[in-house]
């Protein structure tokens, strides 16, 4: 496995290695030991979630006021545009957003740790996203940021109208953010 840090503190872009010949291929998505060595973090993972949608959804930026939730992200089926934005107060880079590409094709995954806002984009006719998070799903702690705030300037790479959950529309301005 390879980790690149991006350049928010602590999110890595994870490439696993792959296996491949004309039957198909094999890789290892997730080694506790090797991915927590590659990241430099010690990570309990609680809670497995799987996400369908279709092209131009838009999910987020969500994160959760308490029981702050850390998130290794793939997509199994398709291609998203996966988005993190670092909210934690005292970082030397809030404010800042990654971006990155993960698609079934390219097997590449993103973690985003705790106290990070996170979202994504589907570029495909559909997609399907597998993430492990460090917490549990809190409801009343949940919390999300609008998707297209204009402080945060982020190109989502839509072809089209975003289709946004009624809980999405009402996102918070970034500048709210306490």
């Amino acid at each position: 496995m390879n980790a690149t840090p991006t350049k928010i503190a602590d999110v890595f872009l994870i490439e696993p290695k792959v296996f491949g010949d004309d039957r198909g291929f094999f890789f290892e998505s997730f080694n506790h030991k090797q991915f927590e060595q590659a990241i430099g973090q010690t990570v309990t993972f609680v809670q497995d979630n799987h996400s369908r949608s279709i092209k131009n959804v838009v999910r987020g930026l969500h994160f959760q006021t308490a029981h702050a939730q850390g998130k290794l992200v793939r997509c199994a089926l398709g291609k998203v545009l996966d988005v993190a934005v670092d909210i934690r107060p005292d970082s030397p880079t809030f404010g800042e957003v990654v971006t990155a590409e993960l698609s079934a094709e390219n097997k590449r995954q993103l973690w985003v740790p705790a106290g990070l806002a996170h979202g994504f984009s589907v570029l495909s006719d559909v997609a399907e996203l597998l993430y492990k998070t460090t917490d549990y799903y809190a409801p009343k702690h949940e919390a999300c940021i609008q998707w297209n705030d204009p402080d945060l300037n982020i190109d989502w790479q839509l072809e089209g109208q975003a289709i946004l959950s009624a809980k999405d529309k009402m996102g918070m301005k970034f500048k709210d953010i306490k």
